[in-house]
């Protein structure tokens, strides 16, 4: 048996997975971008800019667009500080000298050679012209006497022939080194196959077939194994085109040096010719490609023909993700990152930040945010749910002074059954839900035979309270608000209290009433989308008239009026409709405002105000306005207004306010 086993470890190959997304990878945690998108979404972002602006922050775990972004800009930035265009012309001029000096060695100590030839020969060596392509050009008539100057010699044709092949085909340059003349013919006849392949597709006269007979033959020069011409077409194209902007980027005395060194690549003029044969054929069929490009190397690296324009592809490849990255152009989406890119260019770390960033933004996409009639990103119903219990929850661990508070599962304690179940809690009292509980049970089971329950199968009943309560919570949205950073506060709490009725007190009924030169009656999804208003006006007299509708609405339920504002009633609703504002308040604003909270009183509306801020007038007013209703006044920190709110929610229900509920005061969690 060992012996297959070892032929199935010699045969096996482990590589990554590519097709598709990895069916392995664990779902995508949207927590930490749910929060920060919420938070922009209340601080006025419109929710397709809060999810763009997490993905460019990135996460805790995770880098952002910008900071890929950052990362590429600094590769590119290596690599053209780094790097400059002499390698090919130093690495001549090094075999040269050591040719030269091999030379001088063996003229020095031939003693049998004539002195006239010696001289003559020294002569020729001191007068080398200083250009390296007119020295090779001119040993090229030379009589080496010694064999390892000839050596060195013939090592820069050689160099030569495999760097402007290098240029074209990457991994030439190593691949041919100590390449026999069979080895050069053979490519010739490649180049040779190459051009008239291309010239066909020129003429429009190319097939599949001819092509499949052309990597038949010639296949081991294209490691890519392109499939059809055009796929090596773009291949070539891509190569040749960084080839000539590593040209473009030369000084004119460099491009001169190496035109002429070139046509002495493997000692004849035939390679070059059939190159630039390859080079109109490719041009012709992709302009498209960056053909007239340079850059600025002033790096103290030299780079040689092949690996410079390897550096030139890296620059290519670098602007591309630079592009993909700012994510600028119309319609474009995360799925246009190029990963295997990113990797080569930064690493499998910053590959998998990117299909990190991809997978969020397809998960955001598919269940947080949904597109409405009017083309515009929302938050879905879910999202805002999910939203909410976030912010619920940051509120309650700021009323309990600590992290993670108590887990409740109460929708309401001894009422009617809601239809929905939960696991059972250490101090629950429902009855058990014996359906689900069972069914727990057999899920668990691994083996045939009696059903035993254990703790973690039981599920109980929820159930909702019978006593209703109409809450009405009015929020202030007047220019002040924007202005001194409580607007993100405020819709926190409406966001909080809004979760916490609808999850835990179903029987109550809210209203979220926002108050700015007027009132409206808002959705919660729509008060948490608002922008801030930057039009002054407090007309808490209309927010009062629209609360008061509320609670007559429901005769039966207990009223409770919650007020959060900063600034003194300055505007009021006119019998015809009209707005009235003036500042200071006008006498007959404050009267209006009075009136209708009598009104309040009437009803039997349990009064409190949220006084945000220091204004000594306001302070008179909401002190005035809270003893005339027999109401309470709080003082919170903007921070601290979603406690201060729901804490007073939750006091009156305390206090028996609406009826003796019990225990409802386990909310948090």
């Amino acid at each position: 048996m060992a012996r297959p086993s070892r032929r199935l470890a010699r045969q096996s190959r482990y590589t990554p997975y590519v097709d598709g997304p990895d069916p392995l990878a664990p779902p995508v945690d949207l927590t930490e971008a749910l929060d920060a998108i919420g938070e922009d979404v209340m601080a006025g972002y419109s929710p397709e800019r809060a999810m763009r602006e997490f993905l460019r922050r990135g996460g805790q775990n995770h880098a952002g667009l910008d900071e890929l972004a950052r990362r590429v800009a600094q590769r590119r930035n290596e690599l053209t500080q780094k790097n400059n265009l002499d390698g090919t012309l130093q690495q001549v001029k090094e075999l040269l000298d050591r040719a030269v000096l091999a030379e001088r060695k063996q003229l020095a100590r031939d003693v049998d050679m004539d002195e006239g030839d010696r001289a003559l020969a020294q002569m020729q060596l001191d007068n080398l012209p200083s250009s390296p392509a007119a020295a090779v050009n001119e040993l090229n008539e030379y009589d080496w006497r010694s064999s390892e100057a000839r050596q060195e010699f013939d090592k820069i044709k050689d160099l030569l022939g495999r760097e402007v092949l290098d240029q074209r085909f990457a991994g030439m340059k190593q691949a041919l080194e100590n390449a026999t003349d069979a080895d050069k013919q053979a490519l010739n006849e490649m180049l040779a196959d190459l051009n008239g392949l291309l010239a066909a597709r020129n003429a429009g006269t190319d097939t599949q077939e001819q092509f499949d007979d052309f990597m038949a033959k010639h296949g081991e020069y294209f490691p890519e194994q392109p499939q059809n011409l055009d796929e090596l077409l773009d291949a070539l194209a891509r190569r040749a085109a960084a080839a000539q902007r590593m040209r473009n980027s030369m000084t004119q005395e460099q491009r001169d040096e190496l035109d002429a060194l070139a046509q002495q690549a493997f000692g004849s003029s035939e390679l070059m010719d059939a190159l630039g044969r390859l080079d109109d054929n490719l041009r012709n069929l992709r302009p498209g490609e960056d053909w007239g490009g340079s850059e600025r190397m002033d790096g103290q690296n030299g780079l040689g023909l092949g690996d410079g324009t390897g550096v030139f592809q890296d620059l290519a490849d670098l602007d591309a993700l630079a592009e993909q990255l700012a994510q600028s152009y119309r319609g474009s989406q995360l799925d246009d990152l190029d990963l295997e890119k990113l990797r080569r260019q930064l690493g499998s770390d910053a590959a998998v930040d990117a299909r990190t960033l991809q997978r969020l933004e397809q998960a955001l996409r598919d269940g947080t945010l949904q597109r409405g009639t009017d083309g515009q990103l929302r938050l879905t119903p879910k999202a805002m749910r999910q939203l909410g219990k976030a912010v619920l929850r940051a509120v309650a661990d700021t009323m309990s002074g600590r992290q993670g508070g108590h887990e409740v599962h109460r929708s309401g304690a001894a009422g009617e059954p809601s239809g929905s179940t939960r696991e059972w809690a250490f101090g629950d009292t429902e009855p058990w839900d014996v359906t689900r509980t069972i069914t727990n049970a057999l899920v668990r089971r691994s083996s045939p035979g009696a059903v035993t329950i254990q703790i973690d199968d039981v599920e109980i009943q929820e159930t909702e309270a019978r006593t209703q309560a109409c809450v009405a919570l009015l929020v202030d949205t007047s220019f002040s608000m924007a202005m001194d950073g409580r607007w993100v506060p405020m819709k926190r709490t409406a966001l909080a209290l809004h979760t916490l009725v609808t999850s835990r007190f179903r029987g109550d009924d809210l209203q979220l009433i926002a108050f700015g030169r007027a009132a409206e009656v808002m959705q919660i999804e729509q008060l948490v989308g608002l922008d801030a208003q930057y039009e002054k006006g407090t007309n808490l007299h209309h927010a009062l008239l629209l609360a008061n509708r509320h609670f007559r609405k429901h005769p039966n339920a207990q009223p409770v009026l919650l007020i959060v504002t900063d600034g003194e009633p300055t505007s009021h609703l006119e019998p015809g409709g009209e707005v009235f504002f003036d500042y200071p308040p006008n006498p007959v604003t404050i009267a209006l405002a009075v009136r209708e909270l009598d009104v309040s009183m009437r009803l039997g509306a349990r009064t409190t105000f949220f006084r945000l801020g220091d204004d000594p007038g306001l302070a008179r007013f909401v002190d005035a306005m809270a003893k005339r209703a027999g109401g309470t006044v709080v003082t919170p920190e903007s921070e601290n207004l979603g406690a201060a709110v729901i804490g007073s929610y939750l006091s009156s229900r305390r206090n028996g306010a609406f009826g003796g509920w019990g225990r409802d005061e386990e909310w948090s969690g």
